[in-house]
């Protein structure tokens, strides 16, 4: 927010940052004790993981972890776009 209360007008394609969830966080009332926004990544993949639904290497490449060669990880991305979709609905 601006000095004069107006709101702060971002690119639509810039992110939000970590610290913009967290204090979205804290306005709900949940402390850093409670629940962080990294947390989120945690539950995706634990509900993912758990529901037999998806293979896990399909919820590693959701979740951003890359395959350390990175040729392999642009192909795999590319591989697994359906799946990506769908686990991201």
């Amino acid at each position: 927010m601006r000095k004069d209360g107006a709101p702060v007008e971002r690119p639509a394609l810039r992110p939000i940052s970590e610290n913009t969830l967290n204090a979205a966080l804290r306005r709900l009332g949940l402390g850093n004790a409670d629940h962080l926004s990294h947390g989120f990544r945690t539950s995706m993949s634990t509900a993912s993981n758990e529901s037999g639904l998806f293979k896990a290497d399909i919820i590693e490449v959701v979740l951003n972890h890359m395959d350390e060669d990175k040729v392999r990880a642009i192909y795999d991305r590319a591989r697994y776009e359906q799946e990506r979709k769908r686990l991201s609905q």
